[in-house]
């Protein structure tokens, strides 16, 4: 043990008792020798961590004191973990015994990656991606997130078409790996986001420090997930379109941020308008408010901008040209005209 890394999985729950005592299991049959598991509680009114107590006492409780959301929730309990790699691991994800292994493994031999995730499969039918990662995130060139193995809304069988470890953009928060020195060093997730998009930021971060993004397919885990969600939510279409649009502006140039921009303001209203037809007005109003709240709120953003670019420079590896896999055409284009619905025919 003494020559392995410690890992910390970090489970991050509100109100999730029922999640806890499904999938916990999975999570203490984890065969990797120095793993320490932690449950950071979102102030839940719920029994969870009373459950946990009484059911599982080797579990180390962090008890926050308010829901922080997603992305400061991480960070608030991640100030209190102590290990080479912390796992941020979703409640509603259930692991295989040796899930761990494959990525510290690799990780360990290769000190340019900074963060990876397994291959995603879905729960409910775990012959097929999971929509929240599947195996590897991706971004075209106008800022749109898919994955090699789900493109929008399709999710492909899992029939080891992507079995191959590989560069990719981002990495799932469902069940992010990442050195904790990094995590850190970045200032962890953006609370400004709250959820939807923060390891995508995040991730981003940590290419442009000079560290590559990976996923392991040797390595397995299946996730409940957004897509078991209703199709309708508008808190999470709001969410998911400002915290995009924020993401963009962080991490491009100012004039190549203004060019994607113009093309998304179109783009954002056709998909606002689909919405309307669809007869899901919440959702196509959610996507006008995040462009008025992004663009009310462009002093507070250009502050993070800042402010994140500072650590990025002070940190980024000086021997490092690294680059994140962006994929040149537009995915919109290639799906809903081209009509390519795998990731294997873009």
């Amino acid at each position: 043990m003494s020559n392995m890394p410690q890992v910390a999985v970090v489970i991050l729950n509100w109100n999730g008792r029922a999640l806890l005592e499904q999938f916990l299991p999975s999570v203490l049959a984890s065969t990797y020798p120095n793993i320490v598991i932690y449950l950071a509680d979102n102030a839940s009114t719920d029994d969870s961590i009373e459950f946990v107590k009484s059911h599982y006492p080797d579990i180390k409780i962090i008890a926050l004191t308010e829901n922080w959301g997603f992305a400061e929730g991480y960070n608030q309990a991640l100030q209190q973990v102590e290990a080479e790699y912390y796992v941020l691991l979703n409640s509603d994800v259930e692991v295989t015994p040796n899930w761990i292994e494959p990525i510290v493994e690799e990780m360990e031999k290769n000190k340019s990656i900074g963060a990876a995730q397994p291959k995603i499969l879905a729960q409910r039918q775990k012959t097929h991606f999971e929509y929240a990662g599947a195996a590897g995130g991706f971004i075209d060139n106008l800022g749109y997130s898919f994955c090699r193995g789900r493109i929008f809304e399709e999710v492909e069988k899992d029939e080891g078409q992507y079995n191959q470890p590989l560069e990719i953009c981002w990495a799932s928060g469902c069940a992010l790996f990442i050195r904790s020195e990094l995590y850190h060093g970045l200032g962890g997730l953006d609370k400004d986001f709250f959820a939807h998009f923060e390891e995508i930021d995040l991730c981003w971060r940590v290419w442009r420090l000079g560290y590559s993004v990976m996923v392991f397919p040797d390595s397995a885990v299946y996730h409940v997930g957004g897509a078991t969600l209703s199709a309708s939510n508008p808190r999470k279409t709001y969410l998911n379109f400002r915290n995009n649009l924020v993401f963009l502006l962080k991490n491009n140039t100012i004039p190549g941020f203004l060019v994607v921009y113009i093309f998304r303001f179109i783009l954002d209203r056709v998909a606002a308008l689909r919405f309307l037809i669809g007869g899901k007005s919440k959702d196509a109003f959610a996507i006008l408010k995040a462009h008025f709240h992004f663009l009310t709120g462009i002093r507070k953003w250009l502050k993070n901008r800042k402010i994140h670019n500072e650590k990025i420079q002070q940190l980024r590896r000086k021997d490092a040209n690294m680059y994140p896999p962006i994929h040149q055409k537009s995915i919109i284009f290639q799906h809903y005209i081209q009509k390519n619905k795998t990731f294997d025919k873009l």
